[in-house]
């Protein structure tokens, strides 16, 4: 990456922060986006490390980065799919009544809380990075190793990126990287994966 590439985090099952490390080894001068919560608590060889909380913080900070520029982006930061939305009560009748008070009592018993999809960072990247290479991530549980990729093609196509990294328990052993439909280089390790993405930059 040239000099101000932000390099996207996610928790050690997709990225581990080795991985900004190992494209610093490769002459991309880094930045690390950190999750609060990232597990992964090595050495981080970045040129600049920056913790995010929340969706929004992450949003807003990648936001401002791109008046920096970046000849790529990862996006793997590991966000909250949900945020938490209104909280109701259920009466004796079945019917739910929100529930309006600052602090709810015990004394309500169950109440039921609603969930709200929060929005999708890495739609907007294309928009402050137009000029980037924005490789994105897809960690599938359900399903099998072709419906995970097929997952990872349709965010390439919804988002207008690069590539996709796909694992998880659906795709099985090591990464998948795809960079088109039908196009899926299988990589065994971590390792093997960071040495693909910075000949894939490189480009």
């Amino acid at each position: 990456m040239t000099k101000g590439s932000p390099f996207g985090y996610a928790a050690a099952h997709e990225m581990r922060g080795d991985g900004g490390t190992h494209l610093t080894g490769q002459g991309h001068e880094v930045v690390l986006l950190l999750g609060y919560y990232a597990i992964y608590r090595g050495e981080h060889r970045a040129r600049r490390v920056e913790t995010f909380t929340t969706t929004a913080d992450l949003h807003a900070r990648l936001q401002a980065l791109s008046t920096e520029g970046a000849s790529a982006v990862f996006h793997a930061a590991a966000v909250s799919d949900f945020s938490f939305g209104e909280v109701w009560e259920r009466k004796e009748t079945g019917e739910l009544v929100r529930c309006v008070e600052r602090k709810i009592s015990t004394r309500k018993g169950q109440v039921l809380v609603e969930l709200k999809p929060t929005p999708k960072i890495i739609g907007e990247l294309r928009g402050w990075f137009p000029q980037s290479r924005l490789v994105g991530w897809k960690y599938e549980l359900d399903g099998g190793r072709s419906g995970a990729v097929q997952a990872a093609e349709r965010q390439i196509a919804k988002n207008r990126t690069n590539a996709c990294v796909v694992n998880g328990a659906a795709y099985g052993d090591g990464f998948g990287l795809v960079t088109g439909a039908g196009e899926c280089e299988h990589l065994a390790d971590a390792q093997a994966l960071y040495g693909t993405l910075a000949r894939l930059i490189a480009c």
